[in-house]
């Protein structure tokens, strides 16, 4: 009875406190795959030339964007509406999105009274923030 004890030949199991790191990674790099191939999917949009500038150029962030192609129809975001329709709900566009600022995306070959009549537009209903999007002008020309 000697060997039959029942504290001997029992170690003591201790817990491993680290934490695996591994599988977080690995998550951490595939969101980032995936938001490096989706974001310039979603910059998609209207296809518009802008013309180029020497002054800073405004980006499209948290604001309402109109766009306006060289055929010379009016987007709002990506949805095409008529000059009648922007003049009627941009105001209550503006109110539910609670944004202040307008973008205003001017394709290099529409007519300038294109663009001229939906800025009009923009301030008969009372906005004044509007901006101009441009691309930066290429320093080489």
């Amino acid at each position: 009875m000697a060997g039959s004890g029942l504290g001997m030949g029992r170690r003591r199991l201790t817990v491993n406190a680290d934490v695996n790191i591994t599988p977080l990674v690995d998550v951490a790099l595939v969101l980032l795959i995936i938001f490096m191939i989706t974001a310039p999917i979603m910059q998609g949009g209207i296809d518009v030339e802008l013309p180029q500038a020497k002054a800073t150029p405004l980006a499209a962030k948290d604001g309402l964007v109109v766009s306006v192609n060289r055929a010379g129809r009016i987007f709002v975001d990506d949805i095409p509406v008529t000059m009648a329709e922007f003049r009627a709900t941009v105001r209550r566009i503006m109110d539910q999105r609670k944004v202040t600022s307008v973008y205003v995306r001017g394709d290099r070959g529409t007519p300038y009274g294109n663009v001229v009549r939906v800025i009009a537009a923009l301030h008969e209903a009372g906005i004044t923030s509007a901006g101009l999007v441009t691309e930066e002008e290429d320093v080489a020309r």
